[in-house]
C-alpha cells in the first residue's frame, strides 16, 4: 500500500529512551530557542472564548486533565484533531500528519480556516511513534490526542510536556465520534457554545440528506479497502458511523465476520458477505489481483454497479471519507451523496462518477 491508511495499523508506541525523555522534560521546562518556532501568524486563538469557562476539567481514559486558562499554543497529536480546532477559529502550533502529503497536514476543506498559519508537522505520516522532542520544542500549553491510540506511557510523556487530553474511555482507539471530538475541543479552547452550533449545523445537513434520499434509509452498505484480503470498517469506526448517519445499515453478519469493533479483515473466500445495497471501496487500486476476488466478481453489488470507488491519497473526497470531521463532512456530503445515490439504485446504466 502507498501508506498505512488504517489507523489501527499505525504503531504509536513510546518513541523515546530514558535519555530522550529527560530531554523532553528539559525542553518543556526551559523551551528551545524562539518560543514562536514553528508557529504561523494564526497560532493561538482567534475565537471569542478568551478565558471564559475556565478552569475546565476534561475526563478521559487515563483520568482527567485540568486547564486553568484558555490555552494559546496547542499541539494536536490525534490524526484529525486539528480540523475541530480550526473550525473553532484556533490554529495549532503543531500537528500530526496522517496521509496524503498535504501542506501542514491540512486538506482543502480546512485551508480557509487555516489561513496564514504554518503549524509544524511534529509527527510525519511515515513516523512510527510520537515525536516527543519536537512537541516539547514548541512549548505548548495544551496537547490534544483524541483521534489516536495513545497508550498510558504516551500519555504520561505528553502530559509531562503540557496538559494533555486523551481519548474518551468509552470508545475504541481512533473511534471517537466527530460530535464528541468537536465538543471536547470546544471545551479546551473555551468555545463550547460555538462547538454546539457547528455540531448542530452538520447534523442538520445529515438529516437533510436522509430526507432527500429515503432510499438510503434501511439500505445496507459498508466501507471496505483491499488490505490483507478485504478490510471492513465496523460500527465503531468513523467511516461506519458515517454510513449509519446517512440512514444506511451495516449488516450484522458482515461486521461480526470482521471480528472487531473498529474493523477487521474478511477473506476473499467469504466475499459473498459483501453483497450489500452499496459499497464504498477506498483505494481499490491497491488490490493484489481482481478487486474482492473471484466470488465478489459474481455478486450483484458488482454486476449492478452499486460501487463507489475513492482514492484516499490523491482525491480529497476519498480523504474526507476517512477524516469524518466537523470540517470535512460538509465537503464530503456535497461530493459523496450523489455517488451513493447513483450506486444504491442498482441500475447499471446509472454511472457512478
Amino acid at each position: 500500500m502507498r501508506a498505512q491508511l488504517k489507523p489501527s495499523r499505525h504503531p504509536r508506541g513510546p518513541a523515546v529512551t530514558a535519555v530522550g525523555l529527560v530531554m523532553v522534560l528539559l525542553l518543556a521546562a526551559c523551551g528551545s530557542g524562539d518560543p514562536e518556532a514553528g508557529a504561523g501568524e494564526g497560532s493561538g486563538g482567534s475565537g471569542t472564548g478568551s478565558g471564559e469557562g475556565f478552569p475546565v476539567t476534561i475526563e478521559h481514559r487515563y483520568g482527567s486533565t485540568e486547564l486553568e486558562n484558555r490555552p494559546e499554543r496547542i499541539v494536536t497529536v490525534g490524526l484529525t484533531d486539528h480540523d475541530a480546532l480550526l473550525a473553532l477559529g484556533v490554529a495549532p502550533v503543531g500537528v500530526s500528519d496522517w496521509f496524503g502529503e498535504q501542506p501542514y497536514a491540512t486538506w482543502p476543506w480546512a485551508v480557509d480556516e487555516l489561513g496564514d498559519a504554518e503549524p509544524e508537522i511534529v509527527t510525519p505520516a511515515e513516523s512510527d511513534g510520537i515525536n516527543f522532542e519536537a512537541i516539547a520544542a514548541l512549548r505548548p500549553d495544551a496537547i490534544i490526542a483524541l483521534y489516536s491510540d495513545v497508550s498510558q506511557g504516551d500519555y504520561d510523556r505528553l502530559d509531562a510536556i503540557a496538559p494533555t487530553v486523551a481519548p474518551p474511555e468509552d470508545h475504541v482507539d481512533y473511534g471517537i465520534p466527530w460530535q464528541e471530538s468537536t465538543r471536547i475541543v470546544g471545551r479546551v479552547v473555551g468555545e463550547s457554545e460555538r462547538a454546539e452550533e457547528l455540531v448542530a449545523g452538520v447534523e442538520q445537513r445529515l438529516a437533510d440528506v436522509r430526507e432527500e434520499h429515503p432510499e438510503f434509509v434501511g439500505a445496507t452498505s459498508i466501507v471496505a479497502t483491499p488490505y490483507e484480503g478485504i478490510f471492513i470498517y465496523g460500527v465503531e469506526d468513523p467511516r461506519g458511523r458515517l454510513l449509519q448517519s446517512l440512514g444506511f445499515e451495516l449488516p450484522k453478519d458482515l461486521t461480526e465476520a470482521a471480528e472487531s469493533e473498529f474493523g477487521g479483515n474478511l477473506s476473499v473466500e467469504k466475499a459473498e458477505l459483501l453483497d450489500v445495497d452499496a459499497i464504498i471501496w477506498l483505494d481499490p487500486e491497491d488490490a493484489d489481483g481482481p478487486l474482492g476476488g473471484p466470488v465478489y466478481a459474481s455478486l450483484a453489488v458488482h454486476t449492478e454497479g452499486r460501487e463507489v470507488f475513492l482514492d484516499s491519497f490523491d482525491d480529497p473526497v476519498g480523504a474526507a471519507t476517512s477524516f469524518v470531521t466537523v470540517l470535512s463532512l460538509p465537503y464530503l456530503l456535497d461530493h459523496l451523496v450523489p455517488k451513493l445515490a447513483a450506486a444504491v439504485d442498482g441500475d447499471p446504466a446509472t454511472a457512478v462518477e
